[in-house]
């Protein structure tokens, strides 16, 4: 197992564990331990917090077990044993809104692993690089990185040194998800998803995806890099693809800067990037409150930048759902078009094209022309099927009113 930590971490994780217990040393001494109790107020709100945060978890994410989903938590298992894990820690599939990722959590001595749908979804064509992700979060907990942060905290901040070790925890990581795959390529494709989508990481040259780490060069790139707390997705795909590659050196002029950044942590990247945050604030701010009154003066004239807002707030959701009704009807259309090419024929029912009762119960059937609607809050959704000349059937979506502005591009006519 120690082949699976990169060597950096070793070092960085000694350094900052030293400097970190002598801080704490130096300031319960120097706050004549007053800092023990505002330590136990910070671990009360910890508990409180995180509490909500598995509390949520439990009640709203899938478990996985022999029960649910065996075949996906039999992968898990599988993984755990190669990285010699005799207790797995609980694991959950969560629903994540388009986004790919995993991550894991501690809560009172018990480990967690979450990974979100749409990451599962994504490699559905390539399950073993579901394999990388379980790997890398248990390598996560493996190596103690949910709970090492605590007696180095005081020091994570440090210029340089905070944000390296970040970046050696995630190499080390990949290294673990690595390990759980049977096909290293499984590996590098399942960090390609992030790069590339849920659609796009099955054609990607990663040999060539690789290669951009040469291009991405310079004072800038390599400032921005040492500043954050993982390394560029590019150099991870080649480290997968393979782990012996000697990554490009760093332009020096960017490490004398980013010794004046202190580290701020993963969200953040560094103080630099809060005080652009708070500045960008600031300046919406101070448009937008007088955009807010003009609205209000305005009433109903639609104007001003709230109004903006909720408009497309608004498209975004009805695009969804429209999007969301049409993917989820996909089997019924599909059951419907093998009926209708078999025996040249309208279905009386959906029944009688074989389509399962909990799909039908959400969607209107009429047999005159075969057609499917499904209601959202949105508005109408209507699939409407024609024959090409080859005897296929061929789907297209129609809506009402203003609801047509919603319709997947997917399924429009030309």
């Amino acid at each position: 197992m120690a082949d699976l930590v990169y060597p950096r971490e070793k070092s960085l994780g000694l350094i900052t564990l030293v400097l970190g217990l002598i801080a704490w040393l130096v300031i319960i001494l120097a706050t004549l331990g007053t800092a023990l109790i505002y330590l136990l107020f910070g671990f009360i709100f910890y508990l409180f917090a995180q509490s909500g945060l598995i509390a949520w978890l439990r009640g709203t994410g899938v478990r996985l077990s022999d029960e649910q989903f065996p075949d996906l938590y039999l992968q898990y298992l599988q993984c755990c044993k190669k990285l010699g894990m005799v207790e797995p820690p609980e694991v959950y599939i969560l629903q994540g809104d388009g986004i790919m990722n995993a991550f894991a959590t501690r809560f009172l001595g018990r480990n967690f692993v979450i990974v979100l749908t749409d990451t599962l979804d994504a490699m559905r064509e390539q399950p073993d690089g579901i394999n990388f992700y379980f790997g890398h979060e248990l390598g996560h907990i493996k190596q103690g990185h949910l709970t090492g942060h605590f007696w180095r905290m005081p020091v994570l901040w440090l210029p340089l040194i905070g944000a390296a070790y970040s970046r050696a925890q995630e190499y080390t990581c990949d290294m673990h998800g690595r390990a759980c795959c049977d096909n290293p390529e499984s590996a590098a494709r399942a960090l390609s998803v992030l790069a590339a989508g849920a659609e796009k990481w099955k054609s990607i040259n990663l040999v060539q995806y690789a290669r951009q780490t040469m291009k991405n060069r310079g004072f800038l790139p390599d400032l921005h890099e040492l500043l954050s707390g993982y390394p560029w997705l590019t150099k991870r795909v080649a480290r997968m693809i393979s782990p012996g590659t000697k990554m490009p050196g760093r332009n020096w002029f960017s490490y004398l800067f980013a010794l004046f950044v202190p580290y701020g942590g993963r969200a953040g990247g560094a103080f630099a990037g809060i005080i652009i945050v708070v500045a960008i604030i600031g300046i919406l701010a101070a448009v937008a409150l007088p955009a807010m009154k003009g609205a209000g003066a305005m009433g109903g004239a639609g104007g001003g930048l709230t109004d903006m807002l909720m408009q497309g707030m608004q498209e975004k959701k009805g695009k969804e759902a429209f999007s969301k009704e049409w993917t989820q009807a996909e089997q019924v259309r599909n059951a419907l078009a093998r009926y209708y090419e078999q025996k040249e024929e309208v279905p009386d029912t959906l029944a009688e094209a074989a389509v399962p009762a909990q799909l039908a119960s959400s969607l209107s059937y009429d047999s005159s022309d075969m057609s499917l609607t499904a209601i959202t809050r949105f508005g109408r959704l209507g699939m409407t099927p024609s024959v090409d000349d080859d005897g296929k059937v061929q789907w297209h979506c129609v809506a009402e009113g203003k609801a047509e502005r919603y319709l997947p591009d997917a399924c429009r006519e030309d």
